[in-house]
């Protein structure tokens, strides 16, 4: 393989389906449910469990993807081919889910959330894997994954400027005027997005192998130690940010009453992020991948607690807050993914056989599960505690809602810093991995 590193604009056109698929994420996560369950009166537990079960879906979805997109090449790729079949799927999906008609049912609703994720499936997993398989260099996958994980952050500041705006216009129905204007948002930038990236990276070659049995397939799975600690520590990562973001829009007009501001905090947030994902790059190279995401979860321990002193309607203070919170809005995320295609090459020296969109759709499966339950378990607390999604709540229900925002992330990322430490895929011992695999005879080589 070469590995010169790709110039940057070919990474930037490369990551340019992050931009989109952020667009549609953020919404899904933060505005979608308190959409349904208030606007389209489907009730908060409810909607919980409907978005739970579709993102459980996932567990068919994911493997199958990413198994399917090892083993099948086509005369384009293994990973090009289901991004393209995925675009229309999303589109159709995106149209009834952002724009339904005034009554909605559950079915409705569950019906075409799953059609979306399977859409959405199709094409992050095959993207993933392909950003792996882009570079051997252990630096260079962080820069890869930096270029996707600034693409992601960058998505969700354009898509929020449509409801910011929005709610500085006001009127009747802005809920769904915001819902249906990021849908049109991704509607026009997802197409345009893929076709720019398919057309400007090419698939690099592939080493070929015999597929290992069943049981065989299990077993290297199983016996991964570095594989599982990944996975567990990416799906606490993702409960974390699901349960902020379930919250989110609650916490700022209950607690901090800045209900009329709630976009351009989260655009703040964002924006802040998107600054800090160079120096999380920078400093991966200087203290190493698994170093760095603890020292990330270590920031997001020490923040969020800062939540429950904003005074009431200051803006400032809250926008602050947001600053230093976004140290960690694409810094696990590019991180872990970038370990786990260190990941891939321990696994295919032990197995013989190139299993990264298998090992990719394993951490999207676990990550999504993560962030459903946790949207769920959010859900479910604030029925518990007595909360009303359309206001009127006890100063005891708001305390309980605020505690509830902070102890979520701070208890996961303490997790997530217990799993990376002495992670043993280092730098030195991934160049080893790569040298041995290089050195190693293979079948051939599938081409681009």
């Amino acid at each position: 393989m070469n590995q010169r590193p790709l110039p940057g604009w070919r990474l930037a056109a490369f990551a340019a389906p992050c931009v989109p698929i952020a667009a549609l994420g953020l919404p899904i996560s933060l505005y979608l449910p308190q959409f349904y369950a208030s606007s389209q009166g489907l009730g908060l537990g409810l909607v919980g469990t409907l978005f739970m079960v579709a993102r459980l879906w996932d567990v068919v979805c994911d493997p199958l993807i990413g198994f399917l997109s090892d083993r099948y090449p086509s005369r384009w790729g293994h990973r090009r081919p289901w991004i393209i079949g995925a675009t229309p799927l999303i589109c159709i999906a995106t149209w009834f889910v952002f724009m339904p008609p005034a009554t909605t049912s559950a079915t409705y609703l569950l019906g075409w959330l799953l059609v979306l994720y399977l859409g959405w499936t199709m094409l992050t997993i095959p993207h993933l894997s392909w950003a792996a398989e882009l570079s051997e260099d252990y630096h260079q996958r962080s820069r890869i994954h930096g270029f996707r994980e600034a693409g992601e952050i960058i998505g969700i500041p354009l898509v929020l400027v449509l409801p910011a705006v929005i709610e500085q216009i006001g009127g009747e129905n802005m809920e769904a005027h915001r819902i249906a204007a990021m849908g049109g948002f991704l509607l026009i930038l997802l197409p345009i997005a893929v076709l720019i990236s398919v057309r400007s990276v090419d698939e690099p070659p592939r080493r070929t192998a015999p597929p290992l049995a069943l049981a065989s397939t299990i077993r290297t799975l199983i016996t991964n130690q570095p594989l599982g600690r990944v996975i567990l520590a990416d799906t606490i990562s993702g409960a974390a940010g699901a349960s902020v973001g379930a919250l989110f829009l609650y916490m700022v007009s209950e607690k901090w009453h800045l209900g009329d501001r709630a976009s351009l905090l989260m655009l703040i947030y964002f924006l802040a992020g998107l600054g800090f994902v160079p120096l999380i790059v920078k400093a991966s190279y200087r203290f190493g991948k698994h170093q760095t995401l603890i020292g990330c979860c270590a920031f997001y321990v020490v923040c969020p607690p800062l939540a429950l002193v904003i005074p009431d309607g200051n803006f400032a203070a809250a926008a602050g807050l947001m600053v230093l919170l976004g140290v960690n809005v694409g810094g696990a995320g590019l991180l872990l993914r970038s370990i786990m295609a260190d990941v891939a090459d321990l696994d295919e020296h032990r197995a013989g056989e190139k299993r990264t969109g298998l090992l990719y759709s394993f951490m999207a499966l676990t990550r999504k599960a993560g962030g459903a339950l946790a949207v769920g378990g959010t859900f479910w607390a604030l029925q518990a505690i007595g909360f009303n999604g359309q206001g009127q709540n006890s100063a005891v229900v708001i305390d309980q809602l605020a505690w509830l925002f902070v102890a979520v992330p701070t208890l996961c990322n303490l997790v997530v810093m217990a799993l990376m430490w002495r992670f043993p895929l280092d730098g030195r011992r991934q160049s080893e991995l790569r040298d041995a695999l290089n050195a190693s005879p293979v079948g051939g080589l599938q081409g681009k």
